[in-house]
């Protein structure tokens, strides 16, 4: 389904600029075009437990200060510290996707560092620190800091950026965007440009329009590293001329004022994958509430089964195409991100990446371990974990669930995952470890 709409595009973690862009939606959840804020069951205005907010308490109370780094990255090490981002986790984009778009360019991308509960967006000369975190039960709460040295930076809540990061796009909740910007078609009537969310389900040759990609990964080709993509509402043509596995950006752009001179394609795709599944354990927390809270439990059961079984096989890694040659990425991101964990036994971590024919050597996601999913009401969460542990032990041997093929999952992977995270999750149903793999 296609829709023309004043949207904002979004690149992993900041905030946007609204413009005539063409959205191609398909899912039933993208349906949905808003969920009141204020509703009692979630009051998203109230009090929040979430990352960035936390610190914000820390840095008002005097228990925290933000060390000032030089070469214009003022508070941007510091905050990344706190919020224990690595630095490798760099991607850049040159699209002009934010509100700072006008210091937004191929020789000044801005650039986005992440972990699994927020995300921290940067701009050469740029009006604020653009900031996301995660709240189990809310959603992605979005803040600013003014980059000027201060005795006392002030993270500041900005609700008013949901005019953009609520949406059709969002599926409806406060939520995370991230798009790839199309060459232009050249097809009459075709006036302005088409951007496409983005996760693990995308066509490799569908990805990147307007970012820059490190990395190398043969044959295969994407949109990536092309500057006449820049402009989301009126993009150039496509070329794939210098474009492809590019592992140096330095002729491209100063990249010593970044903290590192990488847009790390693994990182990438670990991000793409992310995001969806953040708005979707938000979304489906959210209908649970609303529904529980109004009664309408019973009513709602299928419309609620249908989200869950979306949820379970997007974890599952559902319609991930395959990856027809290895791919590789330039920075520590492929070292440092397995080494999170956790780990089992035989060392094996849900992780790990394979790189090879596809992202994640065991196709779960690592989201399971995050505050969001156990965030999730009771009711939901135990259904969630009741349908994966039938499609990992193999009694549930379908195909395809929520619309999403499983074709790739198979029984030894199916084995590997019920393994590990049998060792690895906290507080799991007593079913899951009392009973033989299948």
């Amino acid at each position: 389904m296609c829709r023309r709409t004043r949207l904002s595009l979004f690149a992993g973690g900041a905030f946007l600029l609204a413009g005539a862009t063409t959205w191609l939606l398909a899912d039933r959840l993208e349906d949905t075009i808003f969920i009141p804020l204020d509703h009692p069951a979630i009051q998203y205005a109230g009090a929040t437990n979430d990352p960035v907010g936390r610190l914000e308490k820390r840095l008002e109370s005097r228990q925290l200060t933000l060390d000032y780094a030089p070469n214009g990255w003022g508070y941007l090490p510091a905050l990344l510290k706190e919020l224990g981002i690595h630095s490798d986790s760099q991607v850049l984009v040159f699209s002009k996707t934010s509100i700072q778009a006008e210091r937004i360019s191929p020789r000044t991308p801005r650039a986005i560092y992440f972990n699994d509960d927020s995300s921290v967006g940067y701009v050469q000369n740029g009006e604020a620190l653009e900031l996301t975190s995660l709240d189990p039960k809310q959603g992605v709460i979005l803040y600013s800091l003014d980059p000027a040295r201060a005795p006392r930076p002030v993270l500041v809540r900005r609700d008013d950026c949901l005019r953009c990061h609520q949406g059709p796009v969002t599926l409806a909740i406060p939520g995370l965007l991230i798009s790839s910007v199309h060459p232009a078609s050249g097809r009459p009537g075709e006036d302005h440009g088409n951007a496409f969310m983005t996760d693990h389900r995308t066509a490799f040759s569908e990805r990147w329009g307007g970012w820059y990609v490190t990395g190398t990964h043969g044959a295969q080709y994407h949109l990536g590293n092309n500057p006449a993509l820049a402009d989301p509402i009126h993009p150039g043509t496509s070329s794939l001329q210098n474009t492809q596995n590019i592992t140096d950006l330095s002729g491209r752009f100063d990249t010593s004022r970044y903290l590192v001179p990488t847009s790390d394609l693994v990182a990438l795709l670990v991000l793409e994958h992310q995001t969806r599944m953040t708005n979707l354990m938000i979304r489906i927390g959210w209908d649970t509430r609303i529904a529980q809270h109004d009664g309408e439990l019973v009513a709602q059961r299928s419309q609620l089964d249908a989200e869950m079984d979306q949820l379970v096989a997007y974890m599952l890694f559902g319609d991930e195409p395959p990856l027809r040659e290895p791919v590789a990425g330039v920075s520590q991101f492929s070292k440092t991100f397995p080494q999170r964990g956790p780990h089992d036994k035989q060392g094996r971590s849900l992780r790990d990446f394979d790189l090879k024919t596809r992202l994640f050597r065991y196709p779960l996601s690592y989201m399971i371990y995050s505050a969001a999913f156990d965030g999730m009401p009771d009711l939901i969460r135990d259904r969630v974990y009741r349908r994966l542990y039938d499609i990992l032990a193999g009694r549930d041997s379908s195909k395809s669930v929520g619309g999403l093929s499983l074709e790739n999952l198979s029984a030894a992977d199916r084995r590997a995952i019920l393994e590990i995270v049998r060792e690895t999750k906290l507080d799991l149903p007593a079913y899951w470890t009392a009973a033989s793999v299948q």
